[in-house]
């Protein structure tokens, strides 16, 4: 391979990796205009977001054996027109689970593409500029965050949002081309080994059960919805079944027997907790900023676009203090109380809150997962026996999506829960004993009364208005819950790393790296 075509593949695919990430903000942004042109709740439309994470979840632990058994080039290029093919569908649907069914399918087409282009993009640097690798790569996974939110509200602001899928076709057929004329097969081909269909089943059935579960729950009236009942049974059995499947087997798909690490067990629950933080904050973040504080998507995308740029930063300052020997620990203890921190910011917006302020509060969480992305993973691995290595890192990989799949699920329905007790507790105040409710109502009255509407009418719109009134201050309060909420998952789990802080064992970073 030439230099120029060693180039041109390492940018190839980079972009094939940022096209992937943008892919997982992109829509967030969009989340509003989506419900109300396709006529779904916001609930209903999480699912765009969340059927993704599902299917993220099933075929990371799996895409080890597809590109051994066929062929990581026919695999990549596979997984390219998959995910442009999708993106075309996604763009076209007419209706909610027609978007999501096709979202689903991007997500399986995704999930290679970040996995094997980190892995192509090291083989191509030598042994010795490794760490350089690292950081290019580092640099460009962190360039798709930086850019979905604030690309997915110019083009929904400006076009409409079908075209946030759209735009990656032209540049999944530019990959595509390219791959088929540079990328080759590795020059060891790794072993074929037999896939366990039974894991892969019960972990979907599992996930899918669970995860339908917890998003229409609330909806459904929990237990006393027939069907609700069904998939709790199915989950439960199907989880348990999967756990007792996989510690039996020789070959599982996931190894769960590398969970007696205590520091890959403790890093697991941490990045679960992460995985739940990150979704979460980047999903109900633009929905406070554009439902309640009135921003546009492409203002909204802005808000977002500072803290990314810290994090690039935060990114490379991170490389540095592992490199120089300082704990994983101690960046992950950091990474915490930043978010933490910016939990509780979010937990004190009003609505004449300014986009400034906002901003500044998502600095602080985009400074909180730059300083956990790479340590939590030198943490799982940090004392596991090189052959099982590969499967930790994929394991806590998994965590991540698993903790971003439910995170959205759960905080929807305690969004809801909240939302009525907030709505309870303030209409019950609007009563004829309650003499400032009454001022505003009449003064409402006199308003609409001085531009021309009768008495009963105009006491039916200052009614109506006042409901709008406790509608939207009741939706500030439970947004506010939730982001206290998860601050507090964030204080429970912080402790846990008292349980590892002796952990001396040096990292096996490049194959870290391979693997995140």
């Amino acid at each position: 391979m030439t230099p120029l075509q060693r180039k041109l593949l390492i940018l190839t695919v980079i972009l094939a990796a940022i096209m992937e990430l943008i892919d997982i903000s992109i829509v967030n942004v969009a989340l509003s205009h989506m419900s109300g042109n396709l006529g779904a709740t916001l609930e209903d439309t999480s699912w765009v977001i969340t059927a993704y994470a599902i299917a993220n979840v099933i075929i990371i632990p799996i895409t080890s054996f597809l590109s051994a058994n066929l062929g990581r080039r026919n695999y990549y290029i596979g997984s390219v027109i998959l995910f442009t093919f999708c993106s075309f569908m996604c763009g076209h649907s007419s209706n909610i689970w027609m978007l999501v069914f096709f979202r689903f399918f991007q997500g399986i087409g995704g999930g290679a593409l970040l996995s094997i282009s980190q892995v192509v993009v090291f083989e191509l640097f030598p042994k010795d500029k490794q760490s350089t690798a690292g950081a290019l790569f580092g640099a460009g996974i962190f360039i798709g965050p930086t850019i979905g939110p604030t690309l997915g509200g110019y083009i929904t602001e400006n076009y409409d949002w079908p075209w946030i899928f759209l735009i990656n076709i032209p540049i999944g057929i530019l990959v595509t081309i390219s791959c088929i004329f540079l990328l080759k097969e590795p020059p060891v081909k790794p072993e074929i080994a037999k896939v366990d269909w039974v894991g892969i089943a019960l972990l979907a059935i599992g996930v899918g059960a669970l995860q339908t579960v917890l998003e229409r729950g609330e909806v459904e009236d929990w237990f006393e919805t027939r069907y609700i009942v069904v998939l709790a049974v199915i989950a439960s059995i199907s989880l348990l079944t999967f756990i007792y499947w996989e510690l039996t087997i020789d070959k599982p798909v996931v190894n769960l027997k590398v969970l007696k690490s205590k520091s890959l067990s403790i890093a697991a629950i941490l990045t679960f907790v992460t995985g739940f933080g990150m979704f979460i904050s980047i999903y109900i973040s633009p929905v406070v900023a554009q439902r309640l504080l009135s921003f546009s998507p492409y203002q909204t995308g802005l808000l977002l676009l500072p803290g990314a740029l810290f994090a690039l930063v935060a990114l490379k300052l991170c490389g540095t203090l592992l490199q120089k020997g300082v704990s994983p620990v101690l960046i992950i203890a950091a990474g915490f109380l930043l978010f933490i921190y910016f939990n509780w910011r979010m937990s004190e917006i009003t609505l004449d809150t300014s986009a400034f302020e906002v901003s500044t509060a998502l600095i602080f969480r985009a400074l909180g997962m730059a300083l956990l992305t790479v340590p939590l993973t030198m943490l799982a691995v940090s004392s596991l026996d090189d052959k099982d290595v590969g499967q930790g890192a994929a394991l806590n990989n998994m965590m991540r999506q698993l903790g971003g799949s439910f995170g959205v699920s759960i905080i929807n329905t305690y969004i809801a829960h909240r939302f009525a007790e907030h709505r309870n507790v303030l209409i019950s105040n609007v009563t004829l004993d309650n003499t400032k409710a009454m001022n505003r109502i009449n003064g409402y009255i006199n308003y609409f009364q001085h531009r021309g509407f009768a008495y009963n009418e105009a006491r039916s719109k200052a009614l109506k208005l006042m409901e709008n009134i406790v509608t939207r201050q009741s939706s500030l309060l439970s947004y506010r819950d939730a982001f206290l909420f998860v601050g507090l998952f964030f204080v429970i789990t912080l402790p846990l790393l008292l349980l590892v802080m002796n952990k001396s064992k040096k990292p096996k970073t490049n194959i870290i790296l391979s693997d995140h």
